[in-house]
């Protein structure tokens, strides 16, 4: 079904500065997906490094408000790639010490912190928000956050860096979107030689998207996945890996520990799969994490709650994996139809 591509947003007008301030994005992605990003309540939780390349890209972008939730405390490990803290905020809460610069970004972003745990958060908590966003959170924690997003219709995304390897998820439920999708008219008349010239149509999609747990029960060891494997490279198993690490152990791979976290590693890689399909080499790049890394999956996280909120162009479907072997990103469909 083809939209008009003039459909506006109802009651939101841009100020002179705004229009002003945004006048690159509006020439980018149009007038009415900026008018959506205007009136976009945005959750950040997790503030490590991924969490402040995501709140950067989304500050940046013109939402209306972004919500810093972490109840942890910066730590030394922080400063390899969480830019937002400074060094003199080794001690404190990670989502407070991050709001000085973060509104420096954007002065017309409202920001705001939330130090309280993210677990002591019910129903009503993120029913003020259109997007979720949860980073370095245990499994328990993404299904019951996404379990309350799939019932209120807000779109929830996960994502993490271990070192140089990181992901991302997307569970948008029913997601409607507009893409363009170039066609070719023929502009000759009856008899002539056939002439063409190609034109854009705004056609109007809808996916649909399935819970984070489906990246929990995905099965990777059916046969189709395991012969896949060595064309897209063994990243989802390593998430998997790294996923069950931090559900045994209540923390992730550590340079402190770094010899018993690397044998325990593979112990669980060993559970799950053999070892030919995820090498040993894979785990020498998972502690603490790599600035670019983060900015690369952040960029892509960012990347992909911009296209959601202004409901432009077909979001990924639905996890992507930055393999750090390669150091390229790429697309697992898991889950749905």
């Amino acid at each position: 079904m083809e939209v008009d591509k003039n459909e506006s947003v109802n009651g939101v007008e841009l100020t002179e500065t705004e229009n002003e301030l945004y006048d690159r994005q509006i020439r980018l992605w149009g007038l009415e997906s900026q008018k959506r990003l205007r009136t976009a309540k945005i959750l950040v939780a997790g503030l490590n490094g991924l969490g402040a390349e995501v709140t950067k890209n989304i500050i940046l972008s013109g939402v209306h408000s972004v919500k810093l939730q972490d109840e942890k405390n910066v730590t030394e490990e922080d400063f390899c790639a969480q830019f937002l803290v400074s060094r003199e905020a080794k001690g404190q809460n990670r989502a407070e010490a991050s709001i000085k610069r973060a509104r420096g970004l954007n002065p017309m972003v409202e920001i705001s912190a939330d130090t309280e745990a993210l677990a002591s958060k019910n129903v009503d908590y993120f029913t003020q928000f259109d997007v979720v966003i949860v980073i370095g959170a245990f499994i328990s924690e993404l299904n019951r956050v996404d379990t309350i997003c799939r019932q209120n219709g807000i779109k929830f995304f996960a994502g993490d860096v271990w070192g140089m390897f990181g992901y991302c998820f997307a569970d948008l439920q029913e997601h409607q979107f507009v893409e363009d999708v170039a066609k070719h008219k023929v502009i000759s008349k009856p008899n002539e030689k056939v002439k063409t010239e190609l034109v854009t149509a705004a056609v109007q999609r809808t996916l649909n998207f399935p819970p984070f747990d489906a990246v929990i029960e995905f099965d990777i060891n059916a046969p189709t996945f395991q012969k896949k494997l060595k064309r897209t490279g063994p990243a989802f198993l390593l998430l998997r890996v790294m996923q069950e690490f931090r559900e045994l152990f209540g923390k992730d791979p550590s340079y402190k520990n770094r010899e018993k976290d690397f044998a325990d590693l593979k112990s669980i890689r060993n559970t799950m799969t053999n070892e030919s399909s995820l090498t040993d080499d894979y785990f020498e790049n998972v502690f603490a994490q790599v600035s670019p890394s983060a900015a690369v999956v952040g960029g892509v996280l960012s990347q992909e709650i911009i296209k959601v909120v202004t409901k432009k162009e077909a979001p990924n479907c639905n996890v992507f994996l930055f393999d750090p072997d390669t150091c390229c990103g790429y697309i697992e469909t898991v889950g749905m139809n």
